[in-house]
């Protein structure tokens, strides 16, 4: 059996880290949850395990999950050039360097974008807080960028599509495929398609003021401690658009039930949302000889230099990480794994039967304590009897 609250309790109060929601689980069943902490140290608020977190990156995968249902139904193609669908990257361009004056130096693409590439980010597309040369060639192009614009995610590519590996915006792209392709906005077809069917009660891109009291507040880092961090990752309700690629709020127990469905390979309590080889798919090297998941950091108040298994050559399905060999704490070869900025983080184990997450809401991301109690949960479902 996992003590799964021993096991948080001790690893939070050991690492210091201000608070955390935690579970682990099987194809049909929660096997333990946890929690400890407050979720506003400000007002003393206690954690809970239905307190609702800015999930960030962990949006990608749902975000992935429904392009690959419109792909299914013949309404998105992997291949073909996402420009017919997409006309702002139907002509994308390549920065080449930087003039005298800083100004981005650009040249047309070999090749055009693909939905593939936008999922599995070999775009081109960066951050601008992974890549120093897209946050030069944005602050030359557009001056003061605002989170939450689609000036945000606006920028040349790094590289020609499919010629490299970059952490990025592909998936907002992806996003704005499944509205032009569905015809609905991203919030009315995730609730549709995807949280309705799986009883995800709790997630969505706002949080309704009846259910703002259970919100998680946002800190950073801080000498002596945490400071409030009022920052919405999504962009808000501000936002210009729904964000694929980080926007949704969500819970431990709904994010629980869309990893069950990925263990059951598409189905959950006979609710069916991909078929298994589109599950297989998503779950599969899909960047071949190219490594995935390292990333810098250009901007440390948000996000630490990151790379997952630095001794594997790691590779990137439709949506997930891919480790190709056995982890440290026991992950099976083949699991599928990502996280979000605020030190929220997810394994998913086909071969085992198992799925873990451990929801904190913090920055900067890749933080050593928070990692820390990610890795101290993942050892304690290995080693569970």
């Amino acid at each position: 059996m996992i003590d799964l609250q021993k096991t948080l309790t001790q690893s939070v109060q050991k690492h210091g880290v201000p608070s955390a929601a935690a579970m682990i689980g099987n194809s049909d069943k929660v096997i333990a949850s946890a929690f400890i902490g407050s979720a506003d140290p400000a007002s003393g608020k206690p954690m809970a395990l239905d307190s609702i977190f800015q999930i960030a990156s962990m949006t990608k995968a749902i975000t992935s999950l429904a392009a690959m249902q419109l792909v299914e139904s013949g309404k998105l193609s992997l291949d073909d050039p996402i420009g017919a669908v997409l006309p702002e990257l139907a002509e994308p361009q390549v920065l080449t360097g930087f003039d005298a004056d800083d100004k981005p130096q650009t040249r047309t693409a070999e090749t055009p974008i693909t939905l593939r590439h936008l999922l599995t980010h070999t775009s081109g597309l960066g951050y601008p807080f992974t890549s120093a040369d897209m946050a030069k060639a944005q602050a030359s192009l557009l001056g003061e960028v605002v989170p939450g614009t689609r000036a945000a995610i606006t920028s040349p590519l790094m590289f020609d599509p499919g010629s490299d590996w970059l952490y990025g915006v592909s998936t907002d792209y992806v996003g704005f495929a499944v509205e032009a392709a569905s015809g609905q906005n991203l919030g009315d077809y995730f609730e549709e398609h995807i949280f309705a069917p799986l009883g995800m009660a709790d997630t969505g891109f706002s949080v309704t003021p009846e259910k703002a009291a259970r919100r998680v507040a946002l800190h950073s880092v801080a000498e002596g401690g945490f400071m409030p961090f009022p920052l919405e990752i999504g962009g808000g309700d501000a936002a210009e658009f729904q964000s694929g690629g980080g926007g949704l709020y969500s819970t431990a127990p709904d994010y629980m039930r869309f990893m069950q469905m990925v263990l059951n390979r598409g189905e959950l309590d006979g609710k069916r949302l991909l078929s298994e080889n589109g599950i297989a798919a998503m779950s599969r090297n899909q960047i071949g000889n190219l490594r995935a998941g390292y990333m810098e950091s250009v901007v440390p108040m948000l996000a630490h230099e990151i790379d997952n298994f630095p001794d594997m050559d790691t590779k990137w399905g439709l949506g997930f990480l891919i480790n190709p060999e056995t982890g440290p704490n026991g992950r099976a070869p083949g699991s599928l794994a990502w996280a979000g900025i605020a030190n929220c983080y997810y394994w998913i184990d086909p071969a085992s039967g198992i799925a873990g997450l451990v929801l904190m809401q913090y920055l900067p991301f890749g933080d050593e304590r928070a990692a820390a109690v990610f890795e101290d949960l993942e050892k304690a479902a290995y080693q569970a009897d």
